[in-house]
């Protein structure tokens, strides 16, 4: 099989989020079929509304300058699906994936055959398996997976990852997890089971309360941060990268300027820190030049990610009110420059709330379609523009590259172009970019 080939498979199973089908019971018969592949290393595994990626992101890159041999699952992807498998840093190639793609889809379609699934696993699904194969082969010592949606019924659940850590929730995929903070965070809280060592993020008491009561009902004392960890703020450059001193119960890290920008990095620095610690608690060394050269050198791309070209373009895929309030005030704090926002999203997100976060702080704003099922329409973002913006301040774009042609010509060199609202857009936006060398100095 080849890799376009795998591709076309994977997205002949429906849209990930549009075909979801919530549970476990598929990918543990899927996975049972392939060996059990989750059985040969071991994992963590991090839920959350918004930081869970960044927080993967920290942990994986504090592990491999500590020499840890780990894979890291994500989600969404960019630009290439085979940036969600990374192995020791490094993306699995397209070979690769390809072969591992045609493994699970011979297995499943085996299975579906004998009458042990109802139908073939989801998208989702599909692609947790051959990340989790992925890892097996390349004996990783651990694996680190974000969670897809929610953790009750998420595919990576299946993993049943011995340390887990709960990132700030918020309100997202209702439709899916809940129309409450408690209901949401019950869901996520799911992946605490007894046995486990937990790390909460900072959360709102409502979803404190929820998660501690988790805790309890399993037997399992976790760490919270805020209460066993603090930060001490010592610099903040200007391009919005936090210097911070760290004090946990087992060490002092002075002095770390963090790899990801935003004042909101902090917390997440924090949990990844405490996940770190851990990991070494179980035997695997992490010695604090290591810590503090993971913190250091972590990226993760589309999230206050800054590329330096005339004008210089930020992007972030802010897709829930509290992403776009992190936006705000990063915006606020750290850009004095002229401003052209570019914005689109996908139709389920709270897209009035985002847009009154988020347009004022645009000189010029370009709304733009995205090439996805999911997005939402001319009509319904213009629907979402605040009653007393200026309309003057708006111009609409039938496609991302013409919404990037626009903000070209009416954004001064000294001005910054920011791509936000949704990760498929800054997917597309990067792309498109990318083909365009010219148009960028460097990343």
């Amino acid at each position: 099989m080849l890799f376009e080939e795998a591709l076309n498979y994977l997205l002949s199973l429906g849209h990930e989020t549009l075909s979801i089908k919530l549970g476990l019971a598929n990918t543990e018969t899927l996975l049972e079929s392939l060996g059990n592949p989750q059985k040969d290393f071991r994992a963590v595994q991090i839920a959350g509304t918004n930081g869970k990626g960044s927080t993967a992101a920290f942990l994986d890159t504090i592990c491999r300058q500590a020499g840890i041999r780990t894979g890291l699952f994500t989600s969404p992807h960019l630009i290439s699906i085979t940036e969600r498998i990374k192995i020791n840093g490094e993306q699995i190639s397209e070979a690769e994936f390809a072969r591992l793609t045609n493994t699970v889809r011979e297995t499943a379609t085996t299975l579906v055959k004998r009458g042990e699934l109802q139908t073939l696993p989801t998208f989702f699904e599909h692609v947790t398996a051959i990340a989790l194969l992925a890892f097996r082969e390349a004996k990783v010592e651990w694996a680190i997976l974000e969670t897809g949606l929610g953790g009750r019924l998420d595919s990576t659940t299946t993993a049943k990852a011995e340390v887990v850590a709960i990132t700030p929730v918020a309100m997202d995929h209702e439709e899916y997890l809940g129309s409450t903070i408690a209901e949401i965070a019950a869901e996520k809280a799911a992946i605490i089971r007894a046995g486990v060592t937990a790390v909460i993020g900072p959360q709102t008491s409502e979803a404190l309360d929820v998660i501690i009561c988790r805790c309890e009902a399993q037997g399992v004392q976790p760490t919270v941060i805020g209460l066993q960890a603090l930060s001490n703020l010592d610099n903040v450059a200007g391009d919005g990268r936090c210097q911070i001193t760290i004090q946990t119960a087992h060490g002092r890290y002075e002095e770390v300027q963090l790899g990801l920008r935003g004042r909101h990095q902090i917390d997440n620095a924090l949990v990844a820190v405490a996940l770190a610690e851990m990991l070494a608690a179980r035997g695997f060394p992490i010695p604090k030049d290591a810590m503090v050269r993971g913190l250091e050198a972590a990226k993760h791309p589309g999230r206050l990610e800054l590329w330096n070209s005339e004008p210089p373009v930020l992007f972030d895929g802010a897709h829930n009110p509290a992403a776009a309030r992190a936006l705000r005030d990063y915006l606020d704090e750290f850009v004095k420059s002229q401003v052209t926002m570019i914005f689109g999203a996908m139709k389920d997100k709270r897209l009035q709330e985002m847009a009154q976060l988020l347009f004022p702080l645009a000189n010029k704003l370009i709304l733009t379609d995205i090439d996805n099922l999911r997005a939402a329409s001319l009509q319904d973002l213009i629907g979402a523009v605040p009653s007393d913006f200026d309309q003057n301040r708006i111009r609409t774009a039938s496609s991302v590259d013409d919404a990037l042609k626009q903000a070209r010509e009416i954004t001064p060199d000294d001005g910054l172009i920011c791509i936000t609202g949704s990760l498929f857009l800054i997917g597309a936006a990067q792309a498109i970019l990318k083909s365009q060398p010219r148009r960028v100095a460097h990343q």
